[in-house]
């Protein structure tokens, strides 16, 4: 899913960037399996404003983005104290493609012409802003095996399809992890008035070594393979939710998402590619089973969700929607009950 063309206005700080140009788009999330701990809720992540503001005057185009990012991860080298861009992103007068959001709404599962954004859509919005910010040099994550670990958001009201929207993204700081170095990207979105009508935060985790209590390599740190069922987050819960439904998902699924969103993983779209990334078939996006799960659960116009993306959704594949009735809920592995992703739909903090 696109935006439509924004207005042309560019802020003088600006520099030309070759992943600037436009077209539909081709990455999403690099990866899905998580170690949760916690993190800081959207609403914690207010810009301090001592950041350079760069006005963009279209999103750009992802697949020049993966391409600098992937030629750039080898020189990489994470750690939680080392300098991240202080840029934040800006496009100032995003409207809503009305044919490419009903078509992310079918292949998500939301219900149609209901005149008001998903809330999991404006995270599609911003994700090109989000890939520039982490395929440039200065960030120091490498993009290639990059894990989105968590998403959490808030919408504080309904968001009309034909509203017109600041869209701004910027990193909001990096955190050690017990597997390595977590980055935590903020979105957030504006209505014509200046309100803040919609905020999230997403984590990512470069994977690597780190010290351990006695100042050494921690093996524990390394990365369990991708199919690993001992792997962190991947054992079945205690107590489990109440099973809702089963969805038997189709091998084109990531095609189908990638096509509407304007994500094309390679990891996502074919067995073929994936297995160049040391999966043995496409992944499903972390994105679409959140809002697939969301889209099930239903939330209301002012709510809050965190998400952990605890392990990857192989194609095809069948899985299990699982919820309480509280605002919880799950997608597992419908043989073993290997969790997925598990999530809370809340009401936003001040309104409980």
């Amino acid at each position: 899913m696109t935006a439509a063309d924004p207005h042309d206005r560019t802020d003088p700080h600006d520099r030309a960037d070759p992943g600037d140009r436009t077209d539909p788009g081709d990455l999403a999330d690099p990866g899905d399996l998580a170690a949760p701990h916690d993190r800081a809720a959207p609403g914690d992540l207010a810009d301090p404003g001592d950041r350079a503001t760069v006005v963009l005057p279209r999103s750009p185009a992802l697949a020049p983005l993966l391409a600098r990012g992937a030629l750039r991860s080898p020189r990489k080298r994470p750690s939680p104290g080392a300098p991240f861009p202080r840029t934040r992103l800006v496009l100032p007068s995003v409207r809503v493609d009305l044919a490419r959001l009903a078509a992310y709404e079918r292949v998500c599962g939301f219900p149609t012409g209901t005149g008001a954004l998903p809330i999991t859509c404006p995270h599609v919005l911003g994700f090109p802003l989000a890939m520039r910010l982490m395929s440039d040099a200065a960030f120091p994550l490498p993009l290639l095996g990059l894990v989105h670990t968590s998403f959490a958001v808030t919408r504080h009201s309904a968001l009309p399809v034909t509203g017109t929207y600041e869209l701004s993204v910027h990193v909001a700081g990096l955190a050690p992890h017990r597997r390595g170095t977590e980055a935590t990207v903020a979105t957030g979105l504006r209505a014509a008035g200046g309100e803040v009508v919609w905020e999230s935060a997403s984590t990512y985790l470069a994977r690597h070594r780190t010290a351990g209590e006695d100042g050494r390599a921690s093996d524990h740190a390394e990365p369990a393979p991708p199919e690993d069922p001992h792997s962190e987050g991947t054992r079945a819960e205690a107590t489990p939710l109440p099973t809702v439904d089963e969805w038997h998902l189709p091998g084109d699924l990531g095609r189908r998402y990638g096509a509407a969103s304007g994500d094309r993983n390679p990891i996502h779209l074919h067995p073929l590619t994936a297995r160049l990334f040391g999966f043995p078939r496409a992944l499903a996006h972390g994105m679409w089973t959140v809002a697939r799960c969301l889209a099930a659960h239903g939330t209301p116009e002012a709510a809050a969700v965190r998400a952990e993306f605890r392990a990857p959704v192989l194609l095809p594949g069948t899985v299990v929607y699982a919820a309480d009735g509280s605002g919880r809920f799950a997608l597992r592995a419908a043989r073993g009950g290997r969790p997925y992703v598990t999530g809370e739909v809340t009401a936003p903090a001040g309104r409980r």
